[in-house]
């Protein structure tokens, strides 16, 4: 019963989420979320930093993947110090590699790319487990089952990446492809469920010239559907099927990043077939043999009720408060856009 609650609760929150961002943040009110002016410009006023809603949506994604990550793991009394060092490592991997991969793939210096960022992550995950495991084990045993970690952080990625997708939403990137210039079936289904993409700086009007166009909703797609699959991954977790959670969010992601590209507009780097495609297809094959070598988890009980006590954790809750800061100026700093304030008296109200 509490599994079911916490899943079904949580799913519900998210759903709310999800509805009011899929209808608002096409908009062009929804990419600036606030500006700080630096110096004085030529004229009158001042240049600014804009910081964004993308930025914003991407670091509230991962603090609440992270919660449901420390959630998991408290609920089968893994050892948290060792958990979270094996997280940071590979968090401090994937935070520089969102950028250098986008420089790689796509020539970009002022971009990111979450599909790179993940496949680093995916890669180094098992081996930042065990090499924590033996750093912080020295005399004393530490608890660190590795099939049901990567469980863990597998779940979590896929609501990250999910309800980062909002992130998308809000600043025009990773978007669909004109409905118009779709198949039949998918002219049929996206017909009345679409984007419009408003503002002339968002990605899909400098890059693509496709604001104020119908196009097909990939963002949402994919945030719906990653965040069911988290949903069905915690769940089996719970349940303690800890290598059907990893299968089943390990497939469902990268399998939809290879179907996905064939519906989106964006520059996916050259060729017929992207980089991230193929990046999707390794995801798949080494995942499956990490799954066929790993020795099989213990009989672990999880206990979801247990596993939120973390939360109240005063170390737990500044810890993810400076995490959610690092993400937000990591990625909602804008390099693409500037601005222009200027500042004027009320004379009215002195």
């Amino acid at each position: 019963m509490n599994d079911m609650l916490f899943v079904t609760g949580l799913g519900a929150v998210l759903l709310c989420l999800m509805g009011w961002g899929f209808k608002h943040l096409p908009g062009e009110r929804w990419q600036m979320l606030a500006v700080i002016p630096l110096k004085k410009s030529d004229g009158d006023g001042w240049l600014g930093v804009n910081l964004t809603y993308y930025g914003f949506f991407i670091a509230t994604s991962q603090l609440i993947a992270l919660m449901l990550l420390l959630v998991l793991l408290n609920s089968i009394d893994v050892s948290l110090k060792g958990a979270m060092t094996a997280t940071l490592v590979v968090l401090g991997c994937c935070l520089p590699a969102a950028r250098l991969v986008a420089i790689l793939v796509e020539n970009k210096r002022h971009t990111f790319t979450i599909g790179g960022a993940s496949f680093v992550g995916i890669i180094l995950a098992p081996w930042a487990i065990l090499a924590a495991e033996k750093f912080l084990g020295g005399s004393e045993a530490v608890f660190m089952p590795l099939l049901p970690l990567l469980a863990a952080m597998s779940i979590a990625y896929t609501l990250g990446e999910g309800l980062g997708r909002l992130g998308c939403i809000s600043y025009g990137c990773c978007y669909g492809k004109p409905i118009e210039q779709s198949g039949r079936l998918l002219r049929f289904f996206f017909s009345r469920l679409h984007f419009i993409f408003h503002g002339d700086n968002k990605k899909v009007a400098y890059e693509g010239k496709l604001h104020g166009q119908k196009l097909i909703p990939i963002q949402a797609i994919t945030c719906l559907l990653y965040t069911a699959g988290a949903l069905c991954g915690s769940w089996l977790f719970l349940k303690g099927s800890f290598v059907t959670a990893l299968v089943l969010t390990m497939a469902l992601t990268q399998l939809w990043r290879i179907i996905s590209e064939t519906m989106r507009a964006d520059f996916r780097g050259l060729g017929k077939i992207s980089v991230y495609q193929k990046m999707g297809v390794v995801s798949v094959f080494y995942v499956a043999l990490l799954c066929l070598f790993m020795k099989e988890a213990p009989v672990i009980v999880p206990d979801v009720a247990g596993g939120i006590d973390v939360l109240w954790n005063p170390a737990v809750i500044f810890g993810l408060q400076i995490l959610w800061l690092v993400f937000f100026l990591f990625f909602g700093r804008s390099t693409v856009t500037t601005s222009k304030v200027s500042f004027v008296l009320l004379k009215e109200n002195i």
